[in-house]
């Protein structure tokens, strides 16, 4: 998201780049991001889908276990932001000169060519994930509602029983409109809705949950979690319930595109240092009250999915309401997440095929002058969406594939390459004791995901062939 474009030097001695440097410099002056739109992206990207199933996570885990794991993922991922804010500037944090407005970007300035080559893929299979977990989330919120409807007139005993391949499509056609989005620095607006949902429902999750405590007149669960018939189960429970935790936190893989849109006047890194500071703690906060009050109110028998496993009946209405909150906040995160791989992927094409004027024009509808149409964009991003919408029709298991999602590439993403660029950028040599102690945490790390995504994986088969 401006890589490219900011790649060389900005102060240049040949004269032939004046021109480009008039075109970098009228770009800068045009970022008009600040604290408070990258905590909204940030937020839009965080409290997503995986906030629904936290309280399930606990249940898993249990009263001691299950915030103090919440609190170590937050930690983790707070310090890659950290690391982060060191790499959007190289070689120098603080002066540049070249700007990397991409985490692909900086993977790429920092590490080499072949880090960016193994980052590239990880990164497209983080952000396809997303809009196959967002696509399959979406859809059963939107069933929730009319299983909703159809409870509170024909009784809580009755079947209402739907299926989500409808909410898919539906879903998927939506996505495909907004995708026309031209890019990243236009979906602001979209991340400020998004935001505000993500909010509402997982304050009207938590007080369904209180509410649901007080009419109980107990506090359920225990400190051990949900018990199994065998130490075996338990153990693949728990790996299950890491990696859906793992997946409600990382935002590391668009902090960068987030970073490149804000101005520089503070620093970027500043602001974006505050705007994860406040993300994260917000973040953890709405998770323990939403998981911890969800796992109170039902304990054993916690849904594996707050707003639509149905632990909740009435009030009907706020229950729908609750719902079309979370489509309507998947719907901007999806395009958080997707935006970042149209530019990566769009660029590409454009500079295999530099001559090709159909790939690079703009087509203004007259009767809409602000709706700028492009053939690749609409073919392209189309097809992407029609792929995680059928892929998401193939697994539509909400807790499997988020656990899968989680823990797939948590690792890389958020621990094993910020921590290699900040030791790059900060000139720290090996056997270091700061390096050491980094070492060690990208070792820990690992082995805990590694856990995780195994256990996923066996649930997600598991599900598939039951």
């Amino acid at each position: 998201m401006g890589g490219d474009d900011l790649r060389s030097p900005l102060l240049e001695t040949s004269f032939s780049d004046i021109d480009d440097q008039v075109t970098k410099l009228a770009y800068k002056n045009k970022k008009s991001g600040n604290v408070w739109t990258a905590l909204a992206h940030i937020i839009t990207a965080v409290i997503g889908s995986g906030v629904l199933s936290l309280a399930w996570s606990m249940s898993k885990l249990g009263w001691i276990a299950a915030p103090l794991t919440m609190m170590a993922f937050a930690s983790v991922t707070l310090t890659s932001a950290m690391f982060l804010t060191q790499c959007y500037k190289f070689p120098d944090p603080d002066y540049g000169p070249e700007i990397n407005g991409s985490y692909l970007d900086a993977v790429r300035t920092i590490l080499g060519k072949k880090s960016a080559w193994v980052c590239g893929i990880i990164v497209r299979i983080n952000f396809i994930k997303l809009g196959i977990v967002y696509t399959i989330t979406s859809s059963i919120s939107m069933r929730a509602i009319q299983r909703s409807n159809c409870y509170h007139n024909e009784g809580h005993k009755a079947s209402c029983k739907y299926g989500v391949t409808y909410y898919m499509l539906i879903f998927g056609i939506i996505q495909a409109l907004v995708s026309q989005i031209p890019d990243f620095r236009n979906t602001e607006w979209l991340s400020v809705i998004a935001a505000i949902m993500s909010f509402t429902y997982s304050i009207i999750g938590s007080a369904l949950g209180l509410a649901k405590v007080i009419e109980n007149g107990e506090i359920k669960g225990s400190i051990g979690g949900v018990p199994t018939s065998t130490p075996a189960k338990k153990v693949w429970v728990i790996s299950q319930a890491l990696g859906d935790i793992a997946f409600a936190f990382p935002f590391s893989v668009i902090f960068l595109e987030i970073q490149d849109t804000l101005r520089s006047n503070p620093p970027e890194k500043v602001t974006m240092k505050k705007a994860s500071i406040m993300a994260v703690c917000i973040s953890s906060f709405f998770y323990l009250c939403c998981g911890g009050l969800g796992y109170a109110a039902f304990g054993n028998s916690t849904p594996g999915n707050l707003l639509t496993g149905f632990g909740f009946y009435e009030p009907y209405w706020l229950i729908d309401f609750a719902n079309a909150c979370v489509v309507l906040h998947l719907v901007g995160g999806y395009q958080v997440f997707s935006q970042p791989l149209f530019a990566i992927t769009e660029r590409w094409i454009t500079e295999k095929f530099p001559n090709c004027r159909t790939l690079h024009e703009d087509y203004i509808p007259e009767p809409i002058p602000r709706l700028r149409l492009n053939l690749l964009r609409l073919c392209f991003r189309t097809s992407y969406v029609a792929f995680t919408t059928g892929f998401a029709m193939l697994f539509p298991y909400f807790n499997q594939v988020v656990g899968v999602a989680g823990a797939i590439n948590f690792w890389p993403v958020v621990v094993y390459f910020p921590v290699e660029m900040y030791l790059v950028q900060k000139n720290i040599r090996p056997w270091t004791k700061k390096s050491i102690i980094l070492r060690i945490y990208c070792f820990v790390t690992l082995l805990v995901i590694l856990y995780a995504f195994v256990g996923s994986i066996k649930g997600l088969i598991t599900a598939r062939l039951s």
